[in-house]
């Protein structure tokens, strides 16, 4: 990604209402910038927007030495609170740029997109602009495309949770099933065992009472033999005469 143009804006230092303390807290603030040393330079342009809120200078520097600390947060607030405070078509372009800046380096894709196209629209020719614009819009295609192959890893992963629950489902009722079938087999052999055998006790009373009728009717005939024979060697006895 392209860096950052420091803007200086030092010309403007030598017009009316700018103290001589205010530009030279500024311009040590840009040396110490230009030596790296950016907490230090965020010293010297605070002071010198203490000393006057409305200089632009100091406050677009001040945004440049928060991004280079990573203070992306304070950077884009710094960048938004200064397009308030200018009206000049290139100086916002550039503001622009550099919160498109900030809200790439904040993962804010999307927004950063947004910023580097207001950019363009009030400077085309920029190309610094023109490739973070490209170089943003081939993340957002690469994220777009990431969390796309996310989704639809996610519903594949669905769809097979729910192939193995509808399998799962179907095997344990096939096994209920059996375990049924089984039941009612084990419950109808135990009916058909129950019968047999209550069928087999039934004849065998049956035998038992046909046999001890049997006997009882032998011991009668017996009985009534014996008695026949006694009747045979009596005398009967006859009417008396008168």
């Amino acid at each position: 990604m392209k860096k950052f143009a420091l803007l200086l804006l030092i010309l403007l230092f030598n017009s009316n209402g700018f103290s001589q303390s205010e530009r030279r807290l500024n311009n040590d603030g840009v040396d110490l910038y230009n030596q790296k040393k950016f907490s230090d330079a965020e010293i010297n342009f605070r002071k010198a927007i203490e000393k006057n809120p409305e200089s632009i200078p100091p406050k677009f520097n001040l945004g440049n030495s928060y991004y280079k600390q990573e203070k992306f947060d304070e950077s884009l607030k710094n960048y938004q609170e200064l397009l308030q405070k200018t009206d000049n078509k290139e100086l916002k372009s550039k503001i622009y740029h550099n919160i498109g800046n900030s809200l790439l380096k904040s993962n804010k894709i999307e927004q950063s997109v947004e910023a580097y196209k207001n950019a363009l629209k009030l400077n085309p020719n920029d190309l610094d602009t023109k490739y973070n614009l490209s170089y943003a819009l081939s993340l957002l295609k690469n994220n777009q495309q990431r969390n796309q192959n996310q989704q639809n890893q996610k519903n594949n992963k669905q769809d097979q949770n729910k192939d193995n629950q509808q399998n799962q489902n179907e095997n344990e009722n096939k096994e209920n099933k059996d375990k049924q079938n089984q039941q009612n087999q084990n419950q109808q052999n135990n009916n058909e065992q129950q019968q047999q055998k209550q069928q087999q006790t039934e004849a065998k009373i049956s035998k038992e009472q046909a046999e001890k009728i049997l006997e009882a009717l032998k011991n009668n005939e017996k009985d009534l033999q014996k008695e026949l024979r006694k009747q045979k060697g009596r005398v009967i006895k006859t009417d008396k005469d008168w």
